[in-house]
């Protein structure tokens, strides 16, 4: 009879630090309630094997684990590429078949993408290595897996948070051995639920918007003879503006002051979430959403008029709430979802008032998971 292994890995969401982890900055964020799993045999073969409803029959051979232009932004890059990330590092892997499902919906914004990665981290890891790699490393790997396989210059934050698990502060000032740091808060303690508001817009196609964040920042640190902002003080990047303008794009100086400010950000709201200061707490996630759009022009995308999805979802959050509570773009922005903090005794007319707009079931009330990726049996 067939050994059935069952794993399972949470979706994300960021409560603060928007496009700042590719910049070896700070975040903050949260693994959360809903989950990709999978129920995994050994199939005795050289294949790795995957079913998930809905989607192609993924397979891969364990002897051809090198990157294929042709898998780019395809799942099957996703797990050819974790794979030979754990091979590189030494693992002896054999073929096993994984039945996936997922109630992190891809282009949530949860990152249903980095859920997946981790998820195959940890059945590789688990099923191969003896549990050897530890969490961060296993971000690390679904990171490179997006990076050099998918093709998507994403940061570490999605991959770390759904491995680690729980609320984590993160400094990635050392990518390679980057600060985490748990953080014990209940926001149904202080009255108010998370929400995650789906704005009904997709991420495909949009690969090109969210790299073009890191390509003008990267612009920008070259100047200095840098391959990141962090390597550049706040006060040289300042009084070096007069200078850069005209030598690389204004958008790309604004993105920068929002990355400089984001990142003092997440610290001090780190920290407010350590006294139990909810009303400072909200107060910077509300500065956070406004440098979101103001600076980091994350909102939509270039040129775009007539859709602006996104937009409609904060104004709408703007509306219902009333100056109470605090609101944000999440995650990678142009599309996908907000995020919301909504004082409990507003949360019904704000769902209501949310889905009349967007649609039936836009509206997500979400906890905070503490387990990242982890085999259930």
């Amino acid at each position: 009879m067939e050994q059935h292994f069952i794993f399972s890995a949470p979706g994300r969401t960021e409560i603060s630090g928007n496009h700042t982890d590719h910049q070896h900055g700070c975040v903050l964020a949260a693994a959360v309630d809903l989950e990709t799993t999978a129920d995994v045999t050994l199939n005795h073969t050289n294949q790795i094997i995957i079913y998930s409803k809905g989607y192609p029959k993924i397979s891969i051979d364990l002897d051809d684990l090198e990157a294929r232009a042709s898998e780019r932004n395809t799942t099957t890059s996703l797990v050819r590429g974790v794979t030979a990330a754990f091979v590189q590092r030494g693992a002896v892997i054999s073929g096993f078949t994984a039945h996936v499902s997922s109630s992190v919906l891809p282009g949530s914004g949860l990152s249903s993408s980095a859920a997946f990665e981790v998820l195959m981290g940890t059945i590789i890891n688990e099923l191969f290595c003896d549990g050897h790699f530890t969490a961060i490393e296993i971000a690390q790997i679904a990171q490179y897996a997006e990076n050099a396989y998918f093709g998507k210059p994403c940061g570490l934050m999605d991959q770390m948070a759904s491995s680690v698990g729980g609320m984590v502060f993160i400094d990635f000032e050392d990518s390679a051995e980057p600060h985490v740091e748990r953080i014990s808060f209940d926001f149904a303690s202080a009255g108010h639920a998370l929400c995650i508001i789906d704005s009904g817009a997709d991420h495909a196609g949009l690969t090109d918007e969210y790299g073009a964040i890191p390509n003008e920042l990267g612009e920008i640190a070259s100047r200095f003879g840098k391959r990141t902002l962090r390597e550049i003080s706040e006060r040289d990047f300042f009084a070096a503006i007069p200078d850069l303008r005209g030598r690389v794009s204004d958008r790309a100086i604004l993105r920068a002051i929002h990355v400089y400010q984001e990142n003092r950000r997440v610290i001090k709201e780190a920290t407010a979430l350590r006294k139990n200061d909810f009303s400072a707490f909200l107060r910077l996630v509300t500065e956070s959403g406004r440098s979101s759009w103001m600076y980091l022009q994350n909102i939509s995308p270039a040129g775009s008029v007539k859709r602006q999805p996104m937009a409609i979802a904060l104004a709408m959050c703007d509306t219902l709430l009333r100056g109470r509570g605090a609101y944000r773009v999440h995650g990678g922005g142009f599309a996908g979802t907000v995020q919301a903090f909504v004082p409990n005794e507003l949360l019904d007319e704000f769902v209501r008032g949310m889905d009349a707009v967007l649609g039936q079931g836009s509206c997500h009330v979400l906890s905070i998971r503490k387990e990242g990726g982890i085999r259930v049996k």
